[in-house]
């Protein structure tokens, strides 16, 4: 009995096993090489730490359609939270002493997990100027990290119509994958926009 029973446990055991392995994390890019990516021009990278206030927040996730963090129906990453936050880090690139371009670090849910950003922006306007896919946790996304796909984005920006299908060419088997990245990009630059570019009120000017 014994004897019979063991092909059938290690078939079983090697679907399992095949099974949970389907999904995978990638990193793609550190931290480093990604900002190198993004700013290239740069002399002189600096980091500026912004804590939004309730009214900032309420700004933005308005403008946003209501929400920080973009989950979709039948989407698996429910299960590894991504929660909504109240601090963001904008990297400045510095040329000539002057703030030429932004880069962002985004993460929004994918398909099986989070999937993280690196999105670069104009200063002056928040247009994307690069952006790419820095990690991911996918059973097909890895076409969303594939420049023919991400190159759409480039020069634009908050205010641009970015929907799959109409305004950007879709992947085949990653759809949530590509919806998180236009979302991702409406938020970098959105947040950039209202927290650099907006004329600030006279309270907010002096809070400062």
């Amino acid at each position: 009995m014994t004897i019979k029973k063991r092909p059938y446990i290690i078939v079983t055991s090697i679907i399992i096993v095949l099974f949970c392995t389907s999904v995978y994390a990638v990193r793609l890019l550190t931290k480093k090489v990604a900002l190198q990516q993004m700013l290239p021009e740069a002399e002189q990278v600096v980091e500026e730490k912004i804590l939004l206030s309730p009214e900032q927040k309420a700004q933005i996730k308005n403008r946003l359609g209501g929400i920080l963090v973009y989950y979709q129906a039948d989407s698996e990453a429910e299960k590894i939270a991504v929660y909504e936050s109240d601090e963001y880090i904008f990297y400045f690139g510095m040329t000539g002493g002057k703030k030429t371009t932004v880069a962002v670090i985004e993460t929004q849910p994918g398909k099986w997990g989070p999937v993280e950003y690196i999105i670069a922006l104009d200063a002056k306007t928040a247009k994307v100027t690069n952006l790419a896919v820095m990690s991911y946790m996918e059973r097909r996304g890895r076409p969303i990290a594939r420049r023919n796909f991400l190159k759409q984005f480039i020069n634009k920006g908050n205010s641009d119509r970015l929907k799959v299908g109409k305004d950007i060419r879709g992947i085949t088997g990653a759809t949530i994958s590509c919806d998180a990245t236009c979302f991702a990009v409406k938020k970098a630059s959105t947040l950039y926009e209202e927290l650099f570019l907006k004329p600030k009120t006279n309270e907010e000017t002096q809070n400062k």
